[in-house]
């Protein structure tokens, strides 16, 4: 029994020190998704805000005549979990996260796209510094010699990786029969003691909950509600025309902006003193880079557009970025 308890407890452990062995756990199911009922419910165990994660239809579209190759660089809204190549009117697609890298080879023949996706309250970080998540190279398949680790470095960065703590509690308390637990101390937190965990921020009549960099004026480059003085936002709006010139200097037939908005910004933009950031960005004067417009589509409809228990967008949030983006890609 002894040795039984010890073997189960490194298996955990390696769970929670191996992103490897962590999705190896879910693919066999020893351990639940713990985003199956949103991120912010993750984060606050609410249960008016548990809400299972529908996956979203993807819309019809037409044949791509034109034969474009569409990359992408962008953030959680856009991963492979939530969006993909049928999603387009392309014959080929390629993704790469922003702080991640990718070096891609243009075939051109083809019309090549690049689209800028970045969710509001990182357009200030992304946009301050150069955009170097995607390398144009003339033969992709010469690769530099990968850095050789020795055995011992890659356990310990294993070991010391972030995020260690939060997938531990994962692999021990994701099951539905610890939920809840966790909701009955959260709603204790909440109408007790007005409380909430410190990576969320909650709605004054507490119907919505949004991410904590929403929120907290603190986050100065994150927040909805942080100023934004007009010599800031010239920088970024120059910093975005030189990344769109580069990229165009290299091959690409047109770079396309798309911010999503922060959800405070739509559901509760009274909370503070909104800086406009999505607004004034698109009506700038000097920009000279084509914008996927859904700030205005969604400030129409706020309601309709947000999953309740995460900070993204739902299938009809989803559906109306899709259809600006593909009329965008139709247009030409």
């Amino acid at each position: 029994m002894r040795y039984l308890f010890l073997f189960i407890a490194i298996v955990l452990w390696l769970g929670g020190c191996s992103r490897t062995v962590m999705h190896w756990f879910y693919e066999t199911n020893v351990v639940a998704d713990d985003y199956r009922y949103g991120d912010l419910y993750r984060l606050a165990n609410l249960p008016q805000f548990k809400e299972p994660q529908p996956p979203c239809p993807s819309p019809a579209l037409s044949s791509d005549t034109a034969q474009t190759h569409l990359y992408l660089i962008g953030d959680s809204f856009t991963e492979p979990q939530r969006i993909s190549k049928r999603d387009f009117p392309v014959s080929h697609f390629q993704y790469v996260h922003w702080d991640n890298r990718s070096r891609v080879q243009l075939d051109t023949a083809k019309r090549n796209v690049l689209l800028l996706e970045t969710v509001e309250r990182h357009f200030r970080e992304h946009f301050s510094r150069p955009v170097v998540e995607l390398t144009v190279v003339t033969d992709s398949t010469q690769r530099p010699a990968p850095e050789q680790v020795s055995w011992s470095k890659a356990l310990f960065d294993q070991i010391q990786s972030k995020g260690i703590e939060e997938r531990l509690e994962t692999v021990l308390f994701s099951q539905d029969m610890f939920l809840w637990f966790k909701e009955l101390k959260a709603s204790i937190n909440l109408n007790w003691f007005d409380r909430v965990p410190p990576k969320v921020g909650i709605s004054g009549d507490r119907n919505h909950l949004f991410v904590d960099l929403d929120v907290d004026t603190t986050k100065r480059l994150n927040a909805s509600f942080a100023p934004l003085p007009d010599q800031e936002l010239n920088d970024l709006v120059d910093s975005l025309n030189a990344t769109a010139e580069r990229f165009r200097k290299q091959g690409f037939d047109a770079v396309y902006l798309s911010m999503i908005p922060n959800k405070a910004s739509i559901l509760e933009p009274n909370r503070g003193q909104y800086n406009r950031l999505i607004e004034r960005v698109q009506a700038h004067p000097r920009l000279r880079v084509p914008v996927v417009d859904v700030y205005s589509h969604y400030a129409r409809q706020p309601g309709a557009v947000y999953a309740n228990g995460d900070s993204h967008w739902n299938c009809t949030g989803r559906a109306i970025w899709l259809r600006e983006v593909n009329e965008q890609l139709n247009s030409r």
